[in-house]
């Protein structure tokens, strides 16, 4: 009998799916088909590059929080853009950020170049030697390598270190062998993966420091080698970030529960769902209002007279806000604005108004003028009852 056997019998490297509620099943393919949903949603280049900044320094910052990084999320995303300035005292979070953004683009890059799916225990020694890279740890801990001691978090003690290889190394054999499943359900297959994955590192706790972001990398890894993307990706780590007492409730419940792994993961998975809703949302709003910009040129075209470019140009400016806009700020939306009407009276810009919501591009409301990028909506019940959304 190994020493891990007597401490820590939950190790089973089982999962016993046959136990399995009817929600845990609902949100597992709810789960793979929105993140399908984001893969297959066409935006502008630009569009893509903004969408992959924000949720990389979502993920880079949760990642490290979760760690104790105290820099927010706004601090996070300052840093990746080279805008941010901190005392020398919090360099090291900064570090810490660099380590974790490097990983992400070398996993990126490695599970793209490689096209491998599985896990092995040298990915697992290299993410936490990059995680660890350049940053002061206690005596005793070396960077990408196994601990040679003992070591607990939060009253939790990590597996016996002599155990620590042969652990790390039945659990990569465990989840690259185990976890397989049916072309048309990979995705769902490699979700679940990740979730245990992350839970088994946690538990087994190899290293002297860096677990649990050596946790997170992992997970991401296995997600996207089945193809989640990576904006994707990083919804788990945000979702143990937002809420992280009960993040580690559910640890500590799942490894008190002789290791029953379905509650930890049902929790991850509502996690993992709200995240790609709110993804989805997002790109819906980005979508909308790409057609909406394409709708304004439409009723535009074949239009050339000067006043129809001014008019046009006022709705696009008022469309860059989902928010009415006093009709006194309207003058000053953009330099364009102000140089169309800056040699004009109240007058024009009042028939100017006047023209577009008998268009039905603008509406007035008691707060000010809103672009009507709600026609662009599709799908609705009301359509479906045969009204008209888009005016004629």
């Amino acid at each position: 009998m190994r020493a891990y056997e007597r401490s820590h019998p939950w190790l089973t490297f089982r999962l016993d799916l046959s136990r399995a509620s009817y929600q845990l099943w609902l949100l597992l393919g709810e789960a793979q088909s929105k993140a399908l949903h984001v893969v297959g949603t066409p935006l502008t280049p630009a569009l893509q590059q903004q969408f992959h900044s924000l949720y990389l320094a979502k993920g880079a910052h949760a990642t490290t929080a979760i760690e104790g990084n105290t820099l927010t999320e706004e601090q996070v995303r300052a840093h990746l853009e080279g805008k941010l300035k901190v005392a020398p005292s919090q360099e090291y979070l900064q570090r810490e950020l660099d380590n974790i953004t490097a990983a992400f683009n070398e996993i990126g890059k490695a599970v793209l170049d490689e096209q491998r799916r599985t896990v092995t225990v040298a990915d697992l020694l290299a993410h936490n030697a990059r995680v660890l890279d350049g940053l002061e740890v206690d005596e005793g801990v070396v960077p990408g390598a196994l601990r040679t001691h003992s070591v607990g978090v939060a009253g939790y003690p990590g597996a016996p270190a002599e155990d620590c290889a042969y652990l790390l190394d039945r659990m990569c054999t465990w989840l690259n062998d185990e976890f397989r499943g049916p072309q048309e359900f990979e995705v769902a297959f490699g979700i679940l993966k990740a979730i245990v994955a992350h839970v088994y590192l946690a538990w087994i706790h190899p290293f002297g420091d860096g677990n649990g972001r050596t946790a997170r990398l992992l997970e991401f890894r296995i997600l996207i080698s089945v193809g989640v993307p990576s904006t994707a990706a990083h919804l788990l780590s945000n979702h143990y970030c937002k809420a992280r007492a009960e993040y580690y409730r559910q640890l500590d419940r799942a490894h008190r529960s002789g290791g029953d792994l379905l509650p930890f993961i049902e929790y991850a998975l509502r996690g993992f769902i709200e995240g790609l809703r709110e993804q989805i949302q997002r790109l819906r709003l980005q979508q909308r209002d790409i057609c909406w910009r394409d709708y304004v040129h439409e009723r535009f075209r074949g239009r050339r007279t000067d006043g129809d470019k001014r008019k046009r140009d006022l709705v696009l400016a008022l469309s860059l806000s989902d928010e009415p806009t006093p009709t006194e700020r309207i003058k000053l939306l953009t330099p364009e604005i102000a140089a169309h009407y800056a040699t004009k009276s109240d007058k024009t810009l009042t028939r100017d108004i006047r023209d577009l919501i008998a268009m039905e591009l603008l509406e007035a409301t008691e707060q000010g003028l809103l672009a009507r990028k709600d026609i662009m909506r599709a799908f609705t019940a009301r359509q479906a009852v045969g009204a008209p959304v888009v005016p004629r």
